[in-house]
């Protein structure tokens, strides 16, 4: 994306929704943070309780529903932060716009923190949001990014510095589907692609209780289903545009298998709860 990383190590939306802890999560060892989801006004999210561990599977089940107190809050955050690493900034609707008016949140959001970002991720693939993966459908999203790339323009040409657009996808997409989104992600020219997001499968998990719990699904038991799409997508995009891989890694071999199949840099969440800080450590060597 033109962009230098210290080390391909990043850490996934999500931890830090608001952007109220990015000095400390900074002096972890991370290449790179990215946070948020961030929607154009404050919400609280879906009903409590709405996160489920599974440590049997060191997976976890979360239908938050893009809590955050709002890009305008965010932004104040981020401004008074110290951080000096790369900064990825994901944004989202909220969950009461109509699903044809997102893109009018998606841009609000873009203009308000785009001279903070290093890169703004496009979140359209959390299952928590309803209808949000509507917009993964090909007419939708062609002209969604279509609208988010003449912004990214004319945002460029005011700040005089070109902030690159990363698409968030679901793992749950046939391939027929991750074809077409290939294609007009190509057809658009975005900078880079988040992959994945959580999936709404529980097929490989074991017989454990709260495994129904409905939302998306992360850690381990997502792992080989990530990777899957990012194989496809390397296979699709043919590197004409970067993969993030994310999506299950528990050790530095997983995260080395991430890269493999296909991806330029990797991130982390669930696993950090299960395994702490030496993840990233492990991580980074096993990358090289």
């Amino acid at each position: 994306m033109g962009i230098p990383f210290q080390n391909p190590v990043g850490l996934a939306a999500g931890l830090d929704k608001n952007g109220s802890h990015i000095d400390a999560l900074g002096k972890l060892g991370f290449g790179f943070i990215e946070i948020g989801t961030i929607t154009p006004r404050p919400q609280l999210g879906n009903p409590m309780p709405r996160l489920f561990r599974l440590p049997e599977d060191q997976g976890i089940i979360n239908r938050f529903g893009f809590n955050n107190v709002g890009v305008d809050a965010a932004v104040e955050n981020i401004r008074l932060s110290n951080y000096k690493g790369v900064l990825g900034i994901n944004i989202g609707k909220n969950f009461d716009t109509p699903i044809e008016k997102a893109a009018d949140d998606y841009l609000l959001c873009m203009r308000k923190v785009y001279q903070y970002s290093n890169y703004i991720a496009i979140n359209i693939s959390s299952p928590n949001t309803k209808n949000l993966r509507d917009l993964q459908e090909t007419k939708a999203l062609n002209s969604l990014l279509v609208d988010l790339k003449k912004e990214q323009t004319r945002l460029a040409d005011y700040y005089g510095r070109y902030v690159p657009i990363a698409l968030k996808i679901s793992p749950d997409l046939t391939s027929k589907h991750l074809n077409a989104i290939s294609k007009t992600m190509i057809k658009n020219k975005i900078d880079g692609v988040i992959a994945t997001n959580t999936t709404i499968s529980r097929d490989s998990l074991g017989d454990i209780a709260r495994g129904n719990e409905s939302g998306g699904m992360s850690g381990k038991p997502l792992f080989k289903l990530s990777n899957s799409i990012i194989h496809e997508l390397y296979e699709r995009l043919q590197g004409e545009i970067p993969i993030i891989g994310v999506g299950g890694i528990s050790s530095g071999e997983d995260a080395l298998e991430k890269i493999k199949a296909g991806a330029e840099l990797i991130q982390m969440y669930s696993g950090l709860i299960y395994h702490g800080r030496k993840l990233i450590l492990d991580a980074c060597r096993s990358i090289g």
